[in-house]
């Protein structure tokens, strides 16, 4: 596993919220978006810190969220890897030998077969499972597809963390400090 023992990977949002992670032993951090202009200071930030970044490519500002922006991030802003709810960019990703991570959102059984089908078609390197409290899913979606599962969203406690990581979950995210700043 490309995190070694590193279970929780902290989200960022803000230059100031970067800047905490760094003094923390974490290796990999999700970076949320941004500015396009500050995509790559902040990775250099991040880099000369020993730190590896795992760019949220849906939430880039000013870039169009298709193949073409996933190139540019790749050969331009280049992050250790994307995250991303479209196969065309976690695609490009594994092109460029990134960590591609995608997104799924377990909205209804209809939506969740759809992903299924999607990742038996182009397989991520990871998927990441929102909402990431759900332990049977989290069981359920690693079982079906045999793909390493990343929980986020509504990750709000210890217990939640535990909760996803028992149900077969290789790490969360979450942008809670609380959970990664102690």
């Amino acid at each position: 596993m490309p995190f070694g023992q590193q279970y929780i990977l902290p989200a960022v949002k803000t230059a100031k919220e970067m800047e905490a992670v760094l003094d923390t032993p974490y290796v990999y951090l999700v970076l949320l978006g941004g500015r396009l202009a500050r995509l790559r200071p902040l990775i250099e930030l991040a880099e000369r810190a020993g730190k590896q970044v795992l760019l949220h490519a849906d939430l880039v500002d000013e870039l169009k969220n298709d193949e073409y922006a996933a190139e540019y991030l790749c050969q331009a802003v280049r992050p250790a890897g994307l995250i991303s709810t479209r196969s065309s960019v976690v695609q490009k990703a594994k092109q460029n030998k990134l960590v591609a991570v995608q997104r799924m959102f377990l909205i209804d059984s209809g939506a969740l077969e759809s992903n299924y089908a999607l990742f038996e078609k182009n397989p991520p390197d990871y998927i990441e499972v929102l909402p990431g409290i759900v332990p049977s899913l989290i069981q359920e979606v690693k079982a079906r597809t045999g793909i390493p599962i990343i929980a986020g969203g509504f990750i709000r406690t210890p217990a939640d963390v535990e909760a996803a990581l028992a149900a077969g979950a290789q790490a969360i995210t979450t942008s809670r400090q609380e959970l990664w700043c102690d």
